[in-house]
């Protein structure tokens, strides 16, 4: 579901016009609609309502402070996977003891900046890890609460750049190695075991690998508890898909009845860190036509917004529905839609059947809401573009667009070249 639909041949944001919203805050720009984030978070919330169970929104899909206030004003967390994210969190007004912190690669003070606040817990990734943190902990005279990440080598059937739960995947610990941390964690003085967490991929389309990891968590926390270790947390990650073109992922209620069927007899609160699934279809990247260029084999569609500003069809070749933003009754013809990047992998569409485009018309790329600002880039010394929410018939400008002072922000000529 979202809020991007057509009013006779206009494309509408709620109940604003997205043409109206361009000749405003001007081309490229992303769009939201508060409603469709607001409406997503709530279906997790209502689907996990029968156990007890903490929404921590995965701040890599979207940082914007907006969309992050949004889902802590629902009663949310978040998922941070480095200090940056987790400073935005707090500037949204986060509660610290809802923030888990994942990430392989954790910095000295990054792990210092999340004890001082304290946050709920560290999602631990390596032994090396494990031992820094409990010694950071020791000279900062605190216990971190942590959970070791377990990899349960289960094929999450995902693009292999988003898969993160296979023994060959840099991510977490080695589902039988992690029970000789977690004890090594457990003699150590200044950490505190208190929960499991395992993330096998992203964009996922079906329960099944969902399934599979969580009963071998549910095994490893069984054996953890014998032990005596005081497991508090279950955290299983996110990665539920969306629909990008043929796509058929399971509705969250589904997702949700499916795991708590293997669920029943543990008495953890559960930390979900959904991310796309929530953002995902709540964005759009609208974009100008600048030129269109017909050719012997192919025929091109050049926009204002290129690669720097949504990477993904180049990175993965991900699919991205393109639509006019105002629909016409002009043939159809085959295009690529393409930036204004030099690289020939500068595209948005490739071979997409569209009506007949024509200098200054406004496309919207559809399902832009995740992974897209939050992976962009000033490449080419491209500013980066505006963010926009709409919340019913009123507009929000969520981010202003650079200008070119911002690209040279912090650069310096050293004296020796003046």
């Amino acid at each position: 579901m979202h809020d991007f639909q057509y009013r006779g041949d206009e494309l509408l944001c709620e109940e604003v016009p997205v043409r109206g919203i361009a000749e405003t805050v001007g081309t490229p720009f992303y769009l939201y609609s508060l409603n469709t984030l607001e409406s997503h978070f709530r279906a997790f919330q209502n689907a996990f309502s029968k156990v007890d169970h903490l929404i921590c929104f995965s701040a890599k899909a979207n940082s914007n402070i907006a969309i992050l206030r949004i889902f802590v004003r629902m009663g949310g967390g978040v998922d941070v996977v480095s200090g940056g994210e987790l400073f935005r969190s707090m500037k949204a007004s986060a509660s610290p003891d809802k923030i888990v912190y994942s990430g392989v690669g954790k910095r000295e003070e990054e792990i210092e900046y999340a004890l001082e606040l304290p946050i709920l817990m560290f999602n631990i990734e390596s032994t090396q890890e494990l031992i820094l943190i409990d010694r950071i902990a020791g000279r900062m005279r605190t216990k971190a609460p942590i959970a070791l990440r377990v990899n349960p080598d289960v094929d999450p059937k995902t693009h292999p750049y988003i898969s993160t739960g296979l023994k060959k995947n840099k991510f977490g610990i080695n589902l039988q190695k992690s029970l000789d941390d977690y004890r090594l964690a457990n003699t150590l003085p200044n950490v505190k075991v208190i929960g499991v967490s395992c993330h096998i991929g992203s964009q996922l389309t079906e329960v099944r690998p969902f399934v599979e990891a969580v009963q071998r968590i549910k095994e490893l926390v069984l054996k953890l508890r014998a032990e005596g270790m005081n497991i508090q947390y279950m955290d299983i990650g996110g990665g539920l898909g969306i629909t990008y073109n043929q796509e058929e992922p399971p509705h969250p209620r589904d997702y949700a009845r499916a795991l708590m069927k293997e669920l029943k007899e543990i008495d953890c609160t559960l930390i979900l860190e959904p991310g796309r699934v929530i953002v995902g279809n709540a964005g759009v990247l609208v974009t100008k036509v600048l030129y269109t260029k017909e050719g012997d084999e192919k025929n091109f569609i050049v926009v204002d917004a290129a690669m720097n500003d949504l990477i993904r069809p180049s990175l993965y070749g991900s699919y991205q529905r393109v639509q006019p933003v105002h629909r016409s009754d002009r043939p159809e013809w085959t295009a690529d839609v393409v930036g204004p990047i030099c690289e020939s992998s500068d595209f948005l569409a490739k071979d997409r059947k569209l009506p007949k485009a024509e200098q200054g018309d406004l496309l919207a790329v559809m399902s832009a809401g995740a992974y897209g600002f939050s992976m962009s880039s000033n490449y080419n010394s491209r500013p980066r573009v505006a963010e926009v929410l709409v919340d019913k018939d009123k507009v929000f400008v969520i981010r202003q667009r650079e200008d070119y002072d911002d690209l040279i922000r912090g650069e310096i000529i050293p004296d020796f070249l003046k």
